[in-house]
C-alpha cells in the first residue's frame, strides 16, 4: 500500500489541480503552463489567436486588407512576445549586421530536381517572395500570433503560391532585426494538396547559438542510427532577391514524419514546450484528471479524450508501480528501448537545453497500438562544452549547459522528473540505458565516422557562410568550430565527451 501524501503534498497538489482546471482565460492571467507560438496570455510561450477576430469572410485565413487592419490592431495592443518585438537583439555577437545580403536569381544557383528534400549532399535554394518589401516588420509584429503571412515561394524552378509564413522560436526570435531568424513555411495553407517533396510544412532553423550552423544536422544524423527522429539538412535562403544565408532544414513534426518512421498517419502528438516542463513534462503524478496534462502538454492533433487518459496512466504507473514490477507495466504503453535510446542520445550528445534537465522542449507522440514514443524538438544546443557536473547519480539542479563531463546518471535521483529516475531505478533498464551510453560513445561519437560528415557540410557551405551578412556569428568562428583541428570546436566536444562517456561505463 502507497503511504498517505504529506499535509503539505496535499496542498500543492490541490493548488495546481485548481489551476489546470481553472477557464482559459484565468490559466492566462496567472502565466499558464502552455505553449505554442504565442504571446496571448501571461505565457509568453502562448500563441495569441487573432484570425478569428479579423477574418470576416471565415476561410481561416486574412486576407491582405483583413491582414492591415489585425496588423494595426497587434501594434496599439502588444501582449506578450507578440505585437512589435525583437527590436535590439543579440545576433552577431552584438555586431550589426554587416549589410544586406548579394542579389541572387534562380539563374545563378542550382537545381536539385531528382534529390530528395532532405539529401545532405546538395545545396538546395528557396526564393521567398512577399509582397510586403518591409516583410520582416511585418513577421515580428505578428510573431507569437496565429496570423500567416503569404508569399511565394520558388525551388528547384518550380513556383510554389500562397505559402504561409511566418517566424518560428523562443530565444532564436531575439537575435534581432537584420538577422536572420527561424521560418515556418506552410505549403498548404491554402492549396490543402500542395507540398514539396512529399512535404506539407518546412522549418528553415537559423542555428541559434550554434557558431558551426550544423548543430542540429549532425544531431539528427546520429539520433536516426537508433530512433525516429525528424530529418535534416542545409539549406540556402533568398528573400525578395537578397541572399539571406545558409538555414537548417529540419523535418516538422506532423503527419508526415509519422508517415516516414512509423508508416502510419494515425496517432496522437502533442509538443511539450519550454513552460511545459518539470513535474508534468516528466509524469509526475498529480491525481486521476487528464485536465492537468492540457496545462502542459501542446496538441498537435484531433483532441480525443481516451489520449489524455493515457497520459495520466503512464503517470499513474510510474507513481504506483513496485521498482521490480515497472518494466513489466510499463511495456504495453511505452516504447522502452526508444526511450532509453532517447534518452541515451540526449545525454551523450550533451544538450545544452537537455531532456535530462527540464523534461521540456520534446514532441511525444502516442501511436495508435497505445504506446509512447519520445522524439527531438530543439537540437541547435547539442555538443555543450560548458557547464554540466559531474559524480555518478546526480540529483537536483545545477545542470549547467551540458558538458564534456556531464553525468549519465545526472537526474537518476530526481524525484520531479520519474519519466527518468523511475526507469532508470529498474536495474535491467538503467543497465540497458547505459549500454546505450556506451553504444553511441563507441559507434557515432567516433571522429573518425563523425568527421567526414563534418567535413562535408564544411565544404558544401563555406562559401556562402563567408559572403553572408546576416549570420549570427562571425566566419572565423564558424571555420574554428568546423575545422577539424583536434584541440578547438566539434571535433575538440566529440573526442573528449566520446572518452569521457566510455570510461565512465567501462
Amino acid at each position: 500500500m502507497n503511504p498517505a501524501p504529506s499535509p503539505l503534498l496535499r496542498i500543492l497538489t490541490a493548488a495546481f489541480l485548481a489551476l489546470s482546471t481553472a477557464a482559459p482565460s484565468a490559466i492566462a492571467q496567472r502565466g499558464g503552463f502552455g505553449g505554442g507560438r504565442g504571446g496571448g496570455g501571461g505565457n509568453p510561450d502562448e500563441e495569441r489567436a487573432i484570425v478569428d477576430q479579423f477574418d470576416r469572410d471565415d476561410n481561416g485565413r486574412l486576407d491582405d486588407t483583413e491582414r492591415a487592419e489585425a496588423r494595426e490592431f497587434v501594434i496599439r495592443n502588444p501582449q506578450g512576445r507578440g505585437g512589435r518585438g525583437g527590436g535590439g537583439g543579440r545576433g552577431g555577437g552584438g555586431r550589426p549586421p554587416s549589410g544586406p545580403g548579394v542579389l541572387l536569381t534562380t539563374r545563378d544557383v542550382q537545381s536539385y530536381t531528382d534529390a530528395n528534400l532532405y539529401d545532405p549532399s546538395v545545396l538546395r535554394t528557396f526564393f521567398i517572395e512577399f509582397e510586403n518589401p518591409e516583410w520582416e516588420a511585418e513577421l515580428v509584429d505578428f510573431n507569437n500570433t496565429d496570423v500567416e503571412v503569404p508569399a511565394t515561394v520558388t525551388v528547384d524552378g518550380r513556383v510554389y503560391r500562397e505559402v504561409g509564413i511566418h517566424f518560428r522560436g523562443n530565444s532564436s526570435f531575439g537575435v534581432g532585426n537584420g538577422y536572420k531568424r527561424s521560418l515556418n513555411l506552410s505549403f498548404d495553407w491554402v492549396d490543402e494538396d500542395q507540398e514539396i517533396g512529399g512535404y506539407r510544412t518546412l522549418n528553415l532553423l537559423n542555428a541559434n547559438d550554434d557558431p558551426s550552423m550544423l548543430r542540429t544536422v549532425l544531431a539528427m544524423h546520429i539520433a536516426r542510427q537508433y530512433i525516429p527522429s525528424p530529418k535534416a539538412n542545409v539549406v540556402r535562403v533568398v528573400i525578395n532577391g537578397e541572399n539571406w544565408g545558409i538555414y537548417t532544414n529540419a523535418q516538422q513534426f506532423n503527419r508526415d514524419l509519422l508517415r516516414d518512421d512509423f508508416n502510419t498517419t494515425d496517432g496522437t502528438r502533442w509538443k511539450v514546450p519550454q513552460g511545459g516542463g518539470g513535474g508534468l513534462g516528466g509524469f509526475a503524478y498529480f491525481g486521476d484528471d487528464p485536465e492537468v496534462f492540457r496545462t502542459a502538454f501542446e496538441l498537435k492533433t484531433r483532441d480525443r479524450p481516451e489520449a489524455w487518459e493515457a497520459l495520466t496512466n503512464l503517470a499513474r504507473t510510474l507513481a504506483r508501480t513496485p521498482t521490480d514490477q515497472l518494466e513489466a507495466a510499463l511495456a504495453p504503453i511505452l516504447d522502452i528501448d526508444g526511450y532509453l535510446k532517447f534518452l541515451a542520445l540526449d545525454n551523450a550528445m550533451s544538450s545544452g537545453d537537455g531532456f535530462f534537465s527540464r523534461t521540456a522542449d520534446y514532441n511525444l507522440y502516442l501511436d495508435p497500438e497505445g504506446r509512447f514514443h519520445f522524439l527531438f524538438h530543439d537540437t541547435n544546443e547539442m555538443f555543450s562544452s560548458g557547464g554540466g557536473r559531474g559524480g555518478r547519480g546526480g540529483g537536483r539542479g545545477g545542470f549547467g549547459g551540458g558538458g564534456i563531463t556531464l553525468d549519465p546518471l545526472v537526474s537518476a535521483n530526481d524525484t520531479n522528473r520519474p519519466i527518468i529516475s523511475k526507469v532508470l531505478a529498474v536495474p535491467a533498464l538503467r543497465e540497458k540505458y547505459l549500454g546505450y551510453i556506451r553504444e553511441i560513445a563507441e559507434r557515432s561519437m567516433d571522429w573518425n565516422s563523425i568527421g567526414p560528415v563534418v567535413a562535408s557540410y564544411r565544404a558544401l557551405i563555406a562559401d556562402d557562410v563567408a559572403r553572408e551578412t546576416h549570420k549570427l556569428f562571425s566566419t572565423d568562428q564558424f571555420l574554428q568550430d568546423t575545422s577539424g583541428e583536434p584541440n578547438g570546436g566539434l571535433r575538440s566536444f566529440f573526442e573528449q565527451r566520446r572518452a569521457f562517456l566510455l570510461n565512465y561505463t567501462q
